[in-house]
């Protein structure tokens, strides 16, 4: 069997991702999730549609492609299979703010080979807006070329900044002393609560640069793969004492001012 094209995978992540999106869209709607659960914290949440959206986009892809591996935020195995090709799905991205009613969370899908992200989609189903993008190929909205509607900062000064914070309350607290020590470096901080819509949006110009630390692979498979696609710089964030690993993208003018004050 020949080997499927990226942007037959990416067609394929897109219809996966709309279709859970359609799913958490009608039960956002609705009002209300009857059964959360907590996690790692009591303020690590998963509800009943986290695990619909889930259900719907593994029922699709395991159909399309059996043989493929499969990694979800909402399941505990990692699932390699056997074709070279490995899923990663974070079916409800934003939960927090789902279960709030606040409209900012998405559904973001990437698939990988053995040389990286090889194509991705983040779909923010209230906004109607699909980015996407194909491993050495300039990223989409809404299968148009996504293009900055606005000249991008070009000094940390000039720049508003998008983070996200931890759900345990000692790593948050260590957070908010770096936030602390970078604002009078930046115009403005803003934290939104999906990491993969951060992505995606930093890679449309709506934020200038992107830093978070504790996120999971499946938050930032296929936002970094976007911005990568933009132009952006994405870094690994190491370890420091008191603050796990994490995620820094931004253009290249901005991305070593910003890591040497965050990283």
């Amino acid at each position: 069997m020949n080997e499927p094209e990226p942007k037959e995978l990416l067609e394929l992540a897109i219809e996966a991702a709309q279709a859970g999106g359609r799913l958490l869209r009608e039960r956002f709607a609705a009002g209300g999730e009857a059964a959360v659960t907590s996690k790692s914290t009591p303020t690590d949440l998963v509800s009943q549609a986290d695990l619909a959206s889930q259900q719907a986009i593994r029922a699709l892809i395991g159909a399309r492609r059996p043989k493929d591996g499969f990694l979800a935020e909402e399941e505990s195995a990692d699932d390699a299979g056997s074709s070279g090709l490995q899923w990663i799905v974070d079916p409800l991205d934003g939960t927090v703010n789902y279960l709030y009613g606040i409209p900012i969370w998405c559904v973001s899908i990437a698939v990988r080979d053995a040389a990286g992200m090889l194509a991705g989609v983040v779909f923010d189903p209230l906004g109607d807006e699909t980015f996407s993008a194909v491993r050495g190929e300039p990223p989409l909205l809404n299968a148009a070329p996504l293009r900055p509607a606005r000249e991008r900062a070009h000094t940390l000064a000039q720049a508003l900044v998008a983070t996200g914070f931890a759900y345990d309350g000692e790593v948050r607290a260590a957070q908010a002393g770096v936030v602390s020590h970078s604002m009078g470096s930046m115009r403005d901080i803003r934290r939104c609560g999906a990491a993969a819509l951060d992505l995606a949006w930093t890679a449309a110009g709506r934020f200038d640069a992107y830093f978070e630390r504790t996120v999971k692979i499946w938050d930032t498979a296929a936002g970094a793969l976007i911005c990568e696609s933009a132009g952006l710089e994405v870094h690994e964030l190491s370890d420091r004492p008191g603050l796990p690993g994490g995620i820094l993208a931004a253009p290249p003018e901005l991305a070593g001012p910003l890591l040497e004050l965050v990283g």
